[in-house]
């Protein structure tokens, strides 16, 4: 699976931001007929042609979407020549199957340093039944940084992910169904079509805003609200057309955060040496570099194969579509991953709730678990991600981190909770770990920068740009030395019982290792996200 915790509506157009073409006969152009394939056409020039849909029926296949901010075209055709056809045009740069096999944020914005509170609407908030079960938001002090702020109504965090519950009671008051989007087949269809049928999403939105009612779990921003965006299907791919369009949405409806808890499929890392890869990698930096200009801030989380993303040497699992045909490769940092290592993206690593031996003592450091990815220049902070091995710590019994969950959907370790509303109403939550779980701790610390520091009169976004949020983050964060000391082994009764932590190496057979000073280094970035320090520097 390729989710990073991987332990009938109209379709919406934006003005005249989105087109989105109509069927269009199959040409007279050589070629035979094939099984029907999704392509990315990406032109030149950051901008398509006003003939694209013309263009593209000449060559045998139908337009789906056309994002013409940034010169991507989604099309689908079974015509074995279709791509043959489209590069005799010299407009356009490449034409890609989208899923066929084949440092980041940038300097520190002083401007945060220096920022006032802003004029958006805020409000408190207490914590909920669940509460004494959230280490977690005790871990990044949430809970003591909602009696300053719950976050702002005037926020909005698109998450995007493989949809949301609209009927958990935990997240319903929250939800904007309005802008929630499914993007699934690079087109974006409005509102309900979100739904989320794998239920990753839901609880990576749990943990970005749950809602303060008095009954289950509170969100690290229980008062901001969270849009839908399903570019991962039931299955839990993420395939170039459902990310680009996801990413295309949050800029074309202004939203203020993204949460990113996947890698694109099929490639765990895109390379530039690859043709293909290498377009696919272009085209969706375009979609998330139009997305940062509207105002929108990225966060993305790290991956969980404990691999060093700075310096990645070797990849066993791409293509992981279809599936089966994966293969061995060496590969270098000409290598990323996507959309953790685009420019202006927050890298995310996670983190348990055991404390790390480095000689200092401070309560405040945590030992980077077990499968968490990590890199100089794409890790920026940490967060709680959970770790069953070894990160069970006095608060946290079984290492994982509880979030909602949809009560159709199978839980290994779930809890059930009763809202009263109406009575006996089954409400779920369940435990998972890995970095998609702190990945959404990141980008509710976000939404509460925004909801606290936001100025409605700002003309980015009308609430506060991006590099300013980043740097709010990182700035206040709890710095974490590299440990001196790693865990003998696992906890007990756990599979990896007696089993040194040391002994998890990365994909190439090589120890992890932890690179850096106190400041900054490569297992947790600039340090842990700390709520309280970030609505109150």
């Amino acid at each position: 699976m390729r989710l990073a915790h991987k332990v009938t509506s109209s379709v919406a157009v934006v003005g005249a931001l989105c087109l989105f073409g109509v069927p269009v006969a199959s040409s007279t152009t050589s070629g035979s007929t094939g099984a029907e394939q999704t392509y990315l056409v990406m032109y030149k020039a950051e901008s398509s042609a006003g003939d694209a849909a013309a263009k593209i029926g000449a060559a045998g296949g139908t337009l789906v979407a056309n994002y013409h901010q940034i010169g991507v075209v989604v099309a689908r055709s079974t015509n074995t020549a279709f791509a043959a056809n489209l590069e005799k045009d010299s407009r356009i740069e490449g034409v890609s199957v989208s899923n066929k096999p084949i440092a980041q944020v940038g300097p520190l914005d002083s401007e945060s340093a220096t920022a006032q509170p802003g004029d958006l609407p805020n409000s408190p908030a207490t914590p909920d039944s669940l509460a004494p079960l959230q280490w977690d938001m005790r871990q990044i002090h949430a809970f003591e940084a909602h009696a300053v702020t719950g976050g702002s109504q005037a926020v909005l965090v698109g998450d995007i992910d493989t949809g949301i519950d609209f009927n958990h009671p935990d997240l319903r008051a929250n939800i904007d169904v309005a802008n929630s989007v499914n993007c699934l087949s690079g087109a974006p269809v409005a509102g309900l079509a979100a739904q989320d049928d794998n239920g990753h999403g839901t609880h990576t939105a749990g943990t970005i805003a749950a809602a303060d009612n008095g009954f289950g779990i509170t969100g690290v921003a229980p008062n901001v609200k969270v849009a839908g965006i399903k570019s991962g299907n039931a299955a839990g791919y993420f395939f170039p057309e459902a990310t680009i369009c996801g990413f295309m949405w949050a800029g074309t409806h202004h939203m203020d955060v993204t949460n990113n808890s996947y890698y694109m499929d099929p490639w765990l890392y895109n390379c530039r040496n690859d043709a293909e890869q290498r377009m696919l990698w272009k085209a969706t930096q375009r979609a998330v570099n139009f997305a940062t200009k509207q105002g929108t801030t990225h966060v993305a989380s790290q991956g969980n194969d404990s691999d060093d993303r700075a310096h990645p040497t070797f990849d066993a699992s791409s293509p992981d579509w279809p599936p089966g045909t994966e293969v061995e490769r060496d590969i270098t940092n000409a290598c990323v991953e996507i959309p953790l290592e685009l420019p202006g993206v927050i890298g995310v690593t996670a983190v348990g709730n055991t404390k790390q031996v480095d000689g200092n003592n401070d309560p405040n450091e945590y030992l980077k678990s077990y499968y968490s990815s990590y890199g100089v220049g794409v890790a920026e902070v940490t967060a709680p991600g959970g770790d069953f091995y070894y990160g069970r710590g006095t608060e946290a019994v079984n290492g994982l981190v509880l979030s909602t969950w949809p009560s159709t959907l199978p839980c290994t370790r779930s809890v059930k909770e009763d809202p009263g509303t109406p009575p006996g109403a089954a409400t779920t939550y369940c435990y998972l770990q890995g970095t998609s779980m702190a990945g959404p701790h990141a980008a509710g610390v976000a939404a509460l920068i925004i909801s606290r520091y936001g100025d409605l009169s700002s003309p980015q976004n009308g609430k506060m740009r991006p590099g300013a949020v980043a740097a709010a983050m990182q700035q206040t964060a709890d710095p974490q030395p590299c440990p001196t000391e790693l865990p003998a082994s696992g906890a007990a009764g756990t599979g990896l019982f007696g089993v040194p932590y040391a002994a998890i190496t990365r994909p190439d057979g090589s120890p992890q290792e932890c690179q850096g000073g106190e400041g900054y280094n490569s297992w947790y970035g600039s340090g842990q996200i700390n709520a309280l320090s970030a609505v109150t520097r």
